[in-house]
């Protein structure tokens, strides 16, 4: 599992092995769950017909925070993690919510990659 996870440009020795630790459920579960588990998910603050922000809230701390030093390098090292913090960037999007997009992203991709026991594999552009 390990070597699926470090495969992944921006996770290195520290995040895949939180990843493992922390979260060892990452190759049962949905996205969604995946997201929640982490603190990563969007909460709403509604009541009423009030509509608030949305934030993350909530999930394993530590865990969110090293996946947030995984997607600052992801998002400068991963070919397909750059194109999507770009375009964010370009949608003018504040950095904070770049970097938890791209460690949702990163999360999503892990889960998936940990069902399938494959590794990392780039896409053509």
């Amino acid at each position: 599992m390990a070597i699926v996870l470090r495969s992944i440009p921006g996770i290195g020795p520290v995040a895949s092995t939180m990843l493992i630790a922390v979260m060892p459920e990452i190759g049962t579960i949905t996205g969604e769950e995946a997201a929640a588990l982490t603190g990563l998910a969007p909460v709403a603050h509604d009541s009423g017909t009030l509509r608030g922000k949305r934030a993350i809230a909530g999930g394993r701390r530590a865990l969110r925070h090293v996946m947030f030093q995984a997607a600052r390098v992801a998002a400068h090292h991963n070919p397909s993690m750059r194109t999507f913090a770009d375009r964010l960037r370009k949608a003018g999007k504040p950095h904070k919510v770049i970097i938890t997009a791209v460690a949702r992203k990163l999360i999503t991709i892990a889960k998936a990659l940990c069902k399938s026991r494959q590794k990392w594999a780039a896409r053509a552009p």
